[in-house]
Order: structure tokens, then sequence, then C-alpha cells
């Protein structure tokens, strides 16, 4: 019998990713997805209402609750598990991992050596805001996604304009108004999600961790490697499996086990990003620095274990789901190597030409081992700004694929981007012109 799972807040990475399962291991599962999507949540959803509702409706009726939505689905989905007496993590234990303050807090006490210095402030409140001794330093909220509003700043007059921006004043009523609804039934937070982190900046080669837990023990998925493109923090691509050393990534995976049991996580899949300098601050001369801990998957990620190792992670997280036990393959996958990678725009542009369905799915069976996400049609614009994901672009795809080594996948994407053909004008450009 198929073991029936509710998908909350389905994402565009759950439809390709869960589609492109193994048949062995579709075949073990029933799923809902559940609305609204991800996209479509609105501000002022009452989340007290959705979670009763879905327990209401569902109870005694479902295997697993899994979201891979970082907000706010994979707090509905604790939620919801929680209330059903389903495996999950506790809705307390998302809600203070996602919470960059409270995990921070936590983060320092599990493994002091990994966490950067790090201070509360309100941007509204100068009073709060972090000394001139500390800049240059990173400022993030508490609560965020996709980059927005994390930025380097280097002194209080860079501080100022920044805390001056509408679309962050907006930010702090609107988007963070799901957290706060949350955290006020499961957690209690004296800070809400409306405050911001200012941080000791790192540096160094950065990656992201993955890895679960189940039944009080943390394990690593797997290790990726992060690049971004020079002079920006707009990513680039991401490659796995890690060229770091054996020894660096065992050592980087116990930093971020022992801080994922710490946060009380459990029955979930979680991702950690970090950097790694070998010219650090300890006795060995190195330094891993912890950049933030999610709790959940990485929806991007899910295939790229499954081409190099035979697991994705999308079959971890609904085997976790339902309180099966995890088992993962290693090296037994077709490639030696896969990479995500993400397309970008760093100016504003029209969309005047992208895939359909068909034309992405052609392009897939044109390349195995390849899957392709669009988040644009003819016609749509991007708007590049301070105000906008990472500040210096926009992405409009991402690609995922295998080869034989980061260099071939490297080749391939030259021949997927030629056969799905997009096609951009600047805004406001007289001239019809191609950016592809």
């Amino acid at each position: 019998m198929k073991a029936r799972v509710l998908v909350i807040c389905p994402t565009a990475w759950d439809e390709r990713q869960l589609a492109a399962l193994p048949e062995e291991v579709r075949a073990r599962y029933e799923l809902v997805f559940d609305e609204p999507r991800d996209e479509d949540v609105r501000w002022d959803l009452d989340v007290t209402a959705f979670v009763d509702e879905r327990v209401r409706r569902w109870r005694g009726k479902l295997a697993g609750v899994f979201s891979s939505s970082d907000y706010p689905g994979v707090i509905a989905a604790a939620a919801i598990a929680a209330e059903l007496g389903l495996a999950g993590p506790s809705p307390a234990s998302v809600l203070c991992a996602s919470h960059k303050y409270y995990s921070r807090l936590v983060q320092r006490a599990a493994a002091p050596e990994v966490v950067p210095r790090f201070a509360l402030f309100d941007p509204s409140d100068e009073s709060t805001w972090p000394p001139e001794s500390a800049f240059p330093c990173f400022v993030k909220p508490v609560k965020g996604s996709f980059s927005l509003f994390v930025r380097r700043i280097d002194d209080h007059a860079a501080l100022r304009a920044f805390a001056a921006s509408p679309a962050l004043a907006e930010f702090r009523v609107y988007y963070v108004r799901l957290f706060d609804e949350f955290a006020a039934r499961y957690a209690r937070f004296e800070h809400g999600a409306r405050a911001f982190l200012a941080e000791e900046p790192l540096s160094g080669a950065q990656v992201t961790l993955e890895g679960w837990v189940q039944g009080g023990n943390a394990h690593v998925l797997g290790l990726v490697d992060t690049t971004f493109h020079p002079g920006t923090q707009s990513f680039a691509r991401f490659d796995y499996p890690s060229a770091l050393p054996a020894p660096v990534q065992e050592r980087i995976g116990r930093a971020a086990c022992t801080v994922a049991l710490a946060l009380g996580l459990d029955h979930t899949l979680f991702n950690a990003e970090l950097v790694y300098s070998a010219a650090g601050s300890t006795a060995t001369g190195e330094r891993i620095g912890l950049i933030e801990v999610n709790p959940r998957l990485c929806g991007q990620f899910g295939d790229l274990y499954e081409k190099v190792d035979g697991t994705n992670g999308f079959e971890l997280a609904l085997a976790l789901a339902c309180g099966r036990k995890a088992h993962v393959r290693r090296g037994a996958g077709r490639f030696a190597a896969a990479a995500s990678l993400p397309l970008r725009l760093f100016r504003s542009a029209r969309v005047l030409r992208a895939p359909d369905a068909s034309r992405m799915r052609a392009t897939e069976a044109e390349h195995p081992g390849t899957l392709v996400w669009s988040e644009c049609h003819s016609g749509d614009e991007f708007r590049v700004a301070p105000d906008v994901e990472d500040g210096h672009s926009v992405r409009y795809a991402v690609v995922n694929s295998g080869g034989s080594s980061r260099s071939n996948i490297q080749e391939k994407l030259a021949q997927i981007m030629q056969s799905l053909d997009f096609e951009f004008t600047p805004l406001g450009a007289p001239e019809r012109a191609s950016a592809r």
C-alpha cells in the first residue's frame, strides 16, 4: 500500500524532482499537493487556520507531511505533522533554526569555533546599531530568503542609507508577518522577525553541507561547492562532489551535524552553508565558518546526489516524513560529477523568448541526466536592483546536469543553452538585442 504524503506549499523544485524520481521510489508514495503553492502564499495568510484546517481534514489519512518550501512551508509542515502525531521536527526546533538570531545562540553554545561574532539590531533604531569598530560587517534579516537584504556594510553612513530603503520597511512589515504568527503559537520569541543581525565577515571557499537527523543521530548526505560570479554575491554554480580534501569535509560534517542536533532537529533533512579557509585562526591554521543552518532539504540539489551516488534528496525526505529508516547509497550514480547551474541576468531585461514545457522536456531528453527549471515566460520583465534577490542579478532559470567532470558539464551547458534558446532585450532598449 502506498504511503500518502501531504506536500505543503509545493515548489517548482518539488514538481520536477519528484516527477524525475525512479519509478520504484515513486511507487511507494501517493503524493497530495496542497494549496497554495509556495509562490502564491499571501502575506496575510491566517497561519493558525491554515494548520488547523489541514489537521481536521487529514487526521488518520496520512503517513507523512513534507515541504521543501523555506517559508512558510517547512514551518507549517512541522506544525501539521506534530498535531497529527506524525514523524517530523518539532515546530519549535524549525522556528529556532529559521530565526537567525536564536539559531546563532544555539550554534555558539554548541560549536563556538565555527560561529562568527554577531549582534542583534533594529534597523529603525540607531541606538541599537553596532559600533563603528564593528564595520565592515554583513547585515541580514533574522528571517529572510534568496539573499534578500543581505549586504556587506562598510560604515554607519552605509547602514543609514540601507535602513532608509522603502523596500526594507515594506519587507519588515509584510514579509515577516507569517513567521511571527507561527512563533506566537509555537515558540514565543522575545525578539521577532523584524530584527536584523550584524555579523563578522567570513571569507573562504563556500560550501553547502546537506544532511539528515533521525532518532537523535545526524548524518551527512553530501557536500556541495559554491562558485560566485566574480565581484558579486550572485551564485554561478554548485558542484557535487566537493573538491575539498576528505579530512576537511569530515570536520565540516562534524560541525554541521553537532549544530543540527543542538537545534533539536529530528526526522528531517537540513542544510548548512559554511566557508572554509586554509589560512584561518585555529591551531591547525584553518577556519571553518558557519553562515547559516536551514531545517529542510535543498530542493535544488536533490538530484545532484542521485546522479553521483544513486539517492535523491527527495527520496530521503519522503522516507523521513513517513518515519521510515533512511537509506543512502554511495557511488552508485551514473555520473562522476553533477552541478546545478543558475542562469542569471545582470541588467534589467524583458524576455523575448523562453522555452515552453515541451521544449524543456525535449532538451532534457537530448541530454540525459539533465533537469531544467525556467522561471520566466515570453514578455516577462526582470528588474535588477538593490532590493531584488542578491542586489546584483536575478535568476531566470536553472539547469542541473551530470557529467564525467566539471569541465564536461560546462561543455554540456553550452549545448543545453543553445537548445533552450532564451532571448532577452534590455529594458528601454530601442532595438531588439539578444542576451542568449
